[in-house]
Order: structure tokens, then sequence, then C-alpha cells
């Protein structure tokens, strides 16, 4: 195929004219005269290919050469990765060395070869060490959890906290992919990881918000892909941490619009569902391996109805809502009770005495919040002996499910805990009998 030349430049919009055949999507161009790098996101009649400027480079112009390269954007796959820090391109962000040449490289847009003889296994408990996850939210190998909430609830907190009791067990590989988040959160969890001697079982992929709307909208299917090499063909058992899903959507969108494309509900871009199933449908399990993801979700302006938010939130078995009103009376992690549910708290998977622990303590808990209305009128002397004693029963479980985290030990001063499950479900059952 001979090359083409830049017609138009808009953004991180390029628009490359083709005489003959046109390349394929999500295929890789090169500027000539730069070695810039071109990502084929769409074609259009007339031999025309939309392309975004993965680099963000600035000094292209008008009627420069483009070759296509025949690949599609591609990132080194093996043990080197481990405990390494990369972009969306699989390129070193730790100062450490470049990877070897010869390393298996892997196209991040192709889905792997799946299995026809996986069959569903008997679930699989993992404890986190927190008790109102392990409560409400049960972490099952190969399940998606998501931790929902507004800004500064401490979404980014409680994922730190779930990666360091999770890889200190040693149970599986873990991956942390930042995604539109801050460039100090990826640094301070790089560093609590090395400091705890956990790297040497992560991998991390950051696309952070410095980057441009191409790379962030990369790095989790950069990062997916590794998740899959490892869980394909070294049948190994992936935890896979997510922040923020919803950056993911957002740089999409940003995407959509330099592309022109008119927006679906809510302003989003009109590939919205299409975005958030390709990525979330990677994230699962095979004969060979598990991946077990937990992603946090941004609430923006503390809308839970939000479109967005209410497609990633479909895609998953646990939903973990953060709740800036609990946040606000000093309770860590700051969890909704209430509004947290599990596809997962069944008897099947937690046991008889588990669930029906949960179903008494939601129902404690329900009551606790039609009485408050009413305590903050009458009084709490005045209610009768029952609701009385169903009252105090709930202070004191929104009291247990508060835990003091490892991760803000040099913040705070106070040492991080853990808890067994049977711990949480005794300390559970003291309260409640």
């Amino acid at each position: 195929m001979t090359g083409g030349s830049i017609r138009a430049l808009k953004d991180l919009l390029v628009v490359v004219a083709f005489e003959d055949e046109a390349p394929h999507v999500h295929e890789v161009l090169v500027v000539d005269q730069l070695g810039t790098l071109l990502l084929v996101d769409s074609l259009s009649p007339g031999g025309y290919a939309l392309c975004l400027n993965v680099q963000s480079d600035r000094r292209l112009q008008k009627n420069m050469n483009v070759k296509p390269t025949g690949r599609s954007v591609e990132i080194p796959v093996g043990d080197a990765l481990i405990g390494r820090v990369v972009d969306a391109l699989g390129r070193p962000l730790d100062g450490l060395e470049q990877f070897a040449k010869e390393l298996e490289r892997r196209d991040v847009f192709r889905l792997p070869v799946r299995s026809a003889s996986f069959s569903a296994t008997t679930p699989e408990l993992l404890e986190t060490g927190i008790k109102v996850i392990d409560f409400f939210a049960p972490f099952v190998k190969g399940r998606k959890i998501g931790i929902v909430g507004g800004a500064g609830v401490g979404k980014t907190v409680l994922t730190m906290e779930l990666i360091h009791n999770v890889a200190k067990s040693g149970s599986g590989l873990s991956f942390f992919t930042g995604i539109g988040e801050r460039i100090r959160e990826g640094h301070e969890l790089y560093e609590t990881l090395k400091e705890r001697g956990l790297l040497g079982s992560t991998c991390i992929f950051l696309g952070q918000m410095n980057e441009n709307p191409v790379m962030r909208s990369l790095v989790g299917l950069s990062a997916v892909t590794l998740a899959e090499y490892f869980r394909d063909d070294k049948g190994k058992d992936v935890l896979f941490f997510a922040d923020n899903m919803y950056r993911y959507v957002q740089a999409k969108n940003e995407i959509s619009t330099m592309l022109g494309q008119i927006p679906s509900e809510g302003g989003y871009e009109p590939t919205i569902f299409s975005d958030v199933k390709s990525l979330q449908d990677r994230l699962s399990s095979s004969s060979q391996g598990s991946i077990t993801a937990v992603q946090t979700i941004f609430v923006p302006a503390d809308d839970m109805s939000d479109p967005a938010v209410q497609m990633i939130q479909h895609e998953l078995d646990s939903v973990i809502v953060l709740s800036r009103s609990v946040a606000e009376q000093g309770i860590r992690p700051a969890v909704d009770l209430i509004n947290t549910s599990s596809s997962l708290l069944t008897p099947e998977i937690v046991g008889e005495r588990h669930y029906l622990l949960s179903v008494q303590v939601q129902a404690l808990l329900q009551k606790y919040e039609q009485l408050k209305p009413i305590i903050a009128i009458i009084g709490e002397s005045e209610l009768s002996a029952s609701d009385r004693a169903d009252y105090a029963k709930a202070k004191k479980l929104v009291a247990f499910f508060s835990q003091d985290m490892h991760v803000m030990e040099d913040l705070n001063g106070r040492k991080g805990t853990l808890f067994s499950r049977e711990e949480m479900l005794k300390g559970v059952e003291e309260i409640i009998v």
C-alpha cells in the first residue's frame, strides 16, 4: 500500500487522504518527516482516514506524507513488565531501563481467543480484610466490583487499601490502571507499594490527567491486554484495579467531540454503550485463569443517575457506594450501607450464616434511617423499648463497619487494621443478637 498525505488538522484530529487503498481502522500510521504516530479511528468516503494524533505532536503540517505500518498499537508483554510503571504504549515511566526489543508484543485492540471448554467453577471468596466490603460486597474471584462516589469521598484510598491487603496475601498478580486521575495519586501508589515490598507482584499502567484523551482512552485497553496475557498464557489469577472508569468514558467523549459526532443522552458520545462493553467484556475469566476487577467510578456532581455512571454499574456484580454525608460524619471508609449492593450476596456463595446476617443487618439499617427524622423531632427517649434497642444496634453497626486503613497510617497516625471474615461475622453477631 502506498502512503497518503495530511489534508486537514483540528486539535488531535488529523485527516489523511489516500489515493488507492485506505488503511484499516486501528492501524498505526507514521508521518514520514517526524516519525509521529497516528491512529486510524475511522474511514470516510473518498479515501479519507480520520486519525488521532497519539503523541500530541504540534509539528504536524498540511501535505506531510504519511505511511501505513500494517500494525496496530502494540505493547510488550512478559514477566519483564512486573514491577514496572508504563504508559498506554508500553513505554517505561519509572526511569528504569527500556524493555528488550525481542519481547513479544500484542495488539491492544485484538480480542483473545476464548476457550469453548470453559465451565463455571465453584465461587471462591477472597478476603480483603475490610469489614464493610467483605460483609456487604463480597470479593469473589473472577467477578467485578465497583467503588462509586463523588470527588473527595475516598475512592482512591479504598482502592489502595484493597491493593495493599490483597497483594500482601500473595494471591495472584495485581494490576493498577490509572485512567485520567491525578498524577500525585499514581506517584503515591508507586511509593507505597515500593515501601511495602509489593511491587514484585504488581504491574502499573498510567494514563493520568496530564495525558491527551487518546492516551487516556488507550491505557485501559493496554492494561487489559497484558492482563489477558498473564491469564491465558501464564495461567495466573489477576487482580485488576482501575481508577477511574468514568474517566475512560470521559476520554472517549472528548475524542467523539473532536470527530464531530452527535452526542447521545446526557451529552456523552454516541458509542458509549459499545465503549463500556468492549472494555468490560475483556475483564473476565477463561479456562486458564481469572481476572477479578475492582473499578472506581467518579460520580459527576454526586448525581447517581448520570447515564455514564448507570452504564458502568450495569456491568458490575457488586457496587460499593461512597457517600459525602457519611464522609462528613468522619466515618472511614465512607460507605453508604443502605445503597451498597451485591448480586453475589447469596447463600450459595457466602453461606447461610453470612446471608441471614446480611438480611438482619439491612433490616436494622433501614429502620435506623426511618427513625432518624422521628428522633430529630421527639427525641430518642420517646421511642418504644424495641425501637430504642434496634436504633442502638444500628448505631453500633455503623461504628463497627468503620475501620482504620494501612495506607493512611502516615497521615492520621492511627495503625491500620485487618479483620478476617470470621472475626467480621462474629462481631456482627455480637451486636445484633
